[in-house]
């Protein structure tokens, strides 16, 4: 009998030890791949912010305003004026119309039935 437990006991240590020794490396495989994916975040980061540095350098207005100087014959872009603009009561806005045929009355005037 007490060989019996030995070996059950020795048998659950060995079983113990594979599991921890699986979850280790599990682990360990989790923490890489979490710090990989940290330094793509970081890679991605910075080229976001080489992209809009080099967005915000070529839309500077004095560069664009070149651009359509030079390619005018080609585009006919003309600048901005103000009264280019129009006011928003001048726009014409379709009428609505709306279908209340199934619509329930769901007032509260004084006329609930009790």
């Amino acid at each position: 009998m007490r060989s019996m437990l030995f070996l059950v006991t020795a048998l659950a240590v060995i079983g113990l030890a594979v599991w921890a020794y699986r979850e280790n490396y599990q682990t360990q495989a989790a923490i890489n791949e979490t710090e990989r994916l940290q330094q793509e975040i970081g890679t991605a980061r910075a080229r976001l912010s080489v992209l809009r540095a080099e967005w915000a350098y070529l839309n500077r207005p004095e560069r664009l305003r070149d651009l359509a100087e030079i390619n005018y014959d080609r585009l006919q872009l003309l600048p901005l004026n103000s009264d280019q603009f129009g006011r928003v009561d001048q726009v014409v806005y379709p009428p609505v119309q709306f279908d209340f045929s199934g619509a329930v009355d769901v007032s509260s005037d004084g006329d609930n039935e009790q």
